[in-house]
This record gives structure tokens, C-alpha cells and sequence, in this order.
């Protein structure tokens, strides 16, 4: 069963696309005369943790502690996101700065607590040699100490498969369980990870399927990653349908909770960061399912990127005898 105080003693590095998000909070009270469009007025801005940042302020509002490590820009909003992450008490010591790159920013404009419209500033071309092998340099060092290493693939440069592979490698080594959060370009580049947590749309595209519907289908493909990839445990994210998750012999499906949804941003990057504490603390894969499923949902219930709160999913947890 999940220890809750076990997770202090955990280390989890964190591998893949840092991003920092900007909300622009306003009321909107009136249409604008130039076009079609709602004039947000604005009352607050705020900068939070996005992408495989909020990964590692997930694990850190739990109680472990995040090695990050990523690629950002020379620019204001790399100090931005700096500061976010030193206020959150998470270490920017392996983060890389190249010069020639845009730190990532997603900014939501929310008017009347609701998403009107985001603006993205990035690029996505890959890392250079040089960036690679700091970033593999800083990983040596501290591979020895973790639990646990999870990849937040974004699409934004920082991973393809020759680095992936050598990452896999050194967690091999070290016997480091990987979990990995795929997109679409790298998604068969993960073999022999021990959790590979695709939703619905990125298991369709990453195997190339036309329809992906029924629960038995889902079922189907997760077991063809299996054994196409030799992967421990497959889990996929469902939305309003739960979470199924399945190894070479069982299956298992946990509903969705029933919850007053405020904002999905950012529940994928709980449900993987509740699975890499999980699965650091060797517990089975139904207690996986359940664990972040609640927390995902849990997320839900807030307005933008939040991470998940300790106190909250202890309680609801409790309540259902997960802990």
C-alpha cells in the first residue's frame, strides 16, 4: 500500500520540456465594437510551473524531492520561470541555458474563471550536442541517488531517441524504474521503460489507429505496446472514462470520480507524477491506477495549472482506503 511518509525519502529526477505559464486573470463585461470578441479586463497576472516544471512541483508538493533537468532560453521569462521554481523550492543547478532557444511560454487568458484563449511563445528545434552531453553529465551524478526517473515529453527539442536511449541505458545500469509520458514523435522510442503513461489521443496516433473506442480495444493496443516494446506496465488515461492499466497478464479500469470539472490543464502531468511515487514505491498497478486517477481528478477542480494538494488527496484517499 502507498506510504505517504515514505515519499520524503524519495528522489525522482524529472527529464524533459520546461515551461512557464502566464495567466492573465480578468472579467469580461462587454463585447469589443473592433471584432466578435470578449474584452477581458484585466485584474491579475501570474506566472506558475508548466510542462515537465510542473511535474517536478507535483512531486515536490507531495514531499519528494526533483531533480529537474531541461533546456531554456537567454531571456526574461527564463528568469521568470527560475524564480518560480527557487520560490517552490525545486533546484534549477540542471537546467541548461542555450542561447539561441525561446524559454517556453503558454499564456492563458482567463476571463470570468474561464479559458478564453491561449497564446504560445517557443521553439521546438532540437538541442545541440553540446547541451545533450551537460545534460547526461548532470544525470551521472545523480542517477545513483534516485528512486525513480520520469520523461515529460513536450515535442519542444529537448528529447529524440538517441538521447532517450542513452538515458535508458544509464537507468539500466542503476536499476532506476522509468516512466515515461509520451507525445507522438519519440512514442516507440521508450522500449523496455517500466510505465508508459499514453492517453487516448497519443496511443491512437503513436500506433497509428483509426478507431480506438471501446475498452476492449484500448485494452488490445496497450497489450500490443507490451510486448512490441517490452514494457512492465502500460497506462492509459481515459479522460471521463478513468484509467485502465494493464501488464502482460491482467488489466485493470478505475473509473473517473464524479467531480465539478474546472480545468484539465495540467491533470496529466499530476497523474504521472502520483504514478512515479507509486511505482518508486514498488506498489501494484491497480494501486497506480486508483492513486492517479483520484489525483488527476482531484486538479480538475482548480482553475488553471495547479499542483496537487498534499493535504486534499490525503483525505480523499483515506476515504477510499487507498492509503
Amino acid at each position: 500500500m502507498f506510504d505517504i511518509d515514505k515519499i520524503k525519502n524519495q528522489n525522482i529526477i524529472v527529464i524533459g520540456d520546461v515551461m512557464l505559464d502566464a495567466y492573465i486573470f480578468g472579467q469580461v463585461e462587454r463585447i469589443s465594437p473592433e471584432a466578435p470578441v470578449p474584452v477581458v479586463m484585466q485584474r491579475s497576472l501570474e506566472f506558475r510551473l508548466g510542462g515537465a516544471a510542473n511535474v517536478a512541483l507535483n512531486i515536490r508538493a507531495m514531499g519528494a524531492t526533483p531533480f529537474l533537468f531541461g533546456v531554456i532560453g537567454d531571456d526574461d521569462d527564463a528568469e521568470k520561470l527560475r524564480n518560480e521554481l527557487e520560490g517552490n523550492g525545486i533546484s534549477a543547478t540542471s537546467i541548461v541555458v542555450e542561447s539561441n532557444r525561446l524559454t517556453t511560454v503558454k499564456t492563458r487568458i482567463i476571463g470570468n474563471s474561464h479559458q478564453l484563449l491561449r497564446v504560445d511563445r517557443e521553439v521546438t528545434h532540437a538541442i545541440t550536442t553540446a547541451t545533450e552531453n551537460r545534460l547526461l553529465e548532470n544525470l551521472e551524478l545523480k542517477i545513483g541517488t534516485a528512486h525513480a526517473l520520469v520523461f515529460e515529453d513536450y515535442e519542444k527539442g529537448l528529447l529524440n531517441e538517441r538521447f532517450i536511449q542513452k538515458i535508458m541505458i544509464l537507468c539500466k545500469e542503476h536499476n532506476v524504474p522509468v516512466i515515461v509520458d509520451p507525445k507522438k514523435n519519440n512514442f516507440l522510442a521508450y522500449s523496455n521503460a517500466t510505465l508508459f503513461k499514453p492517453n487516448l489521443k497519443e496511443i491512437k496516433e503513436g500506433l497509428k489507429l483509426n478507431t480506438l473506442d471501446s475498452l476492449g480495444e484500448i485494452e488490445a493496443a496497450a497489450k500490443t505496446l507490451i510486448k512490441t516494446m517490452n514494457l512492465k506496465y502500460v497506462m492509459v488515461t481515459l479522460s471521463d472514462r478513468g484509467v485502465m492499466i494493464c501488464d502482460a497478464e491482467h488489466t485493470y479500469h478505475v473509473p473517473a470520480h464524479i467531480r465539478k470539472i474546472a480545468d484539465v490543464s495540467g491533470a496529466g502531468d499530476t497523474v504521472v507524477s502520483i504514478a512515479t511515487l507509486g511505482l518508486a514505491q514498488q506498489i501494484g498497478p491497480y494501486s497506480i491506477a486508483q492513486l492517479s486517477n483520484l489525483a488527476g481528478g482531484l486538479v480538475c477542480e482548480e482553475v488553471g495549472v495547479v499542483p496537487l494538494n498534499k493535504a486534499h488527496f490525503v483525505e480523499e484517499a483515506q476515504k477510499l482506503k487507498l492509503i
